[in-house]
């Protein structure tokens, strides 16, 4: 049914990503509706942005490509209830993260083409990528090819938003779920948020000021990481002293050391086996109580305090330096009289 020539897209969800794709697909030439409830909160946004909003029944319904951008815990649900009665014949279901589908959460309809497209970035800077002629790289998966043009069908979603521009790789739905829950869990989001409140109160608790603890543990970060996006590892090590280099390859392994890739294997393990997904799925339908401990126990974590205070003494584009003293301003001016 689909015609992979150019599939009328229905966008279900307008969060980051969803809001990102879809301006990013009409800009590419897509016909692009957007499947919200009526009333809910991004439909204002969505029809400001000039999409026609409509139920997600009618918007599945309509469609010859369906692209579920909700939260993977509303996607099951969502699926059940309102597209599986409601796509056509034929039609693309195109995930951007394989989680539901992977751990059977999601079973498609058996004459559907079921496809992931992921960009390995958020909405904002998939948008912003595109809108300066490069892109996000992506990923891709095909689970269900029953017309013959899924992967087809894959690739011209990813160029329609950008992430064709930086080499898109096929995978699996199996391996993009496993290999992005370990990275959110062990590096990106868990790894390095440990990292640097452990840095943080190790200086603290030596006598260290909490500010300059701040800076060198958290704000700096983003300079390394810049360099690593950039060029990699090569990159970082051409533009930090030799003193930082040593420091880093001598003492790097005193924190990543046997116990720390030990505990990365369990990560993976729970996540390959499904022992992660079956607690996280647990936890949403028991009201997430866990969760938000946990979540405001970071949030409360005292470098946050410090670094809300440090973020709010920055000087802005054409403002004074709140910090240059009427001292020195009486100094500056007693010199120019002199």
């Amino acid at each position: 049914m689909t015609s992979h020539q150019s599939p009328r897209i229905s966008i279900i969800g307008y969060g980051s990503q969803g809001r990102a794709h879809a301006l990013n697909l009409r800009d590419s030439g897509f016909a692009v509706t957007i499947g919200l409830r009526p009333g809910g909160p991004t439909e204002i946004k969505a029809i400001a942005d000039g999409f026609t909003v409509k139920s997600p029944a009618l918007a599945a319904r309509d469609a010859e490509l369906v692209a579920v951008l909700v939260p993977d815990m509303v996607q099951p649900q969502l699926y059940r209830d309102v597209l599986e009665p409601n796509m056509a014949k034929g039609a693309c279901l195109l995930f951007a993260h394989g989680f539901n589908v992977h751990y059977a959460q999601v079973h498609p309809r058996a004459d559907l083409d079921v496809v992931l497209v992921a960009p390995k970035g958020p909405g904002a800077l998939v948008r912003r990528e595109y809108e300066i002629g490069r892109g996000v790289p992506s990923v891709y998966a095909v689970h269900q090819d029953v017309s013959g043009h899924a992967e087809q069908l894959a690739l011209q979603y990813c160029a329609g938003i950008g992430g064709a521009r930086q080499n898109a790789i096929r995978t699996s739905f199996k391996e993009e779920t496993e290999t992005d829950l370990f990275g959110e869990q062990a590096v990106l989001c868990g790894g390095a948020t440990k990292l640097v409140q452990a840095g943080w109160e190790t200086l603290v608790a030596a006598g260290y000021q909490p500010e300059v603890a701040y800076y060198e543990c958290l704000h700096e970060l983003k300079l390394i990481v810049d360099l690593f996006y950039e060029g990699g590892i090569t990159r970082m090590h051409e533009f930090i002293s030799e003193t930082a280099q040593y420091g880093a390859l001598t003492r790097g392994e005193y924190v990543i050391d046997d116990h720390t890739r030990a505990q990365m294997r369990k990560i993976l393990a729970e996540i390959q086996d499904g022992s992660f997904a079956r607690q996280w799925i647990a936890e949403y339908q028991a009201g997430n109580a866990n969760y938000k401990v946990l979540k405001q126990a970071d949030l409360d974590h005292p470098i946050e305090a410090v670094g809300k205070r440090r973020r709010r003494q920055c000087v802005k584009p054409g403002e004074r330096c709140p910090l240059a003293s009427t001292t020195k301003s009486r100094d500056v001016r007693r010199a120019a009289s002199a």
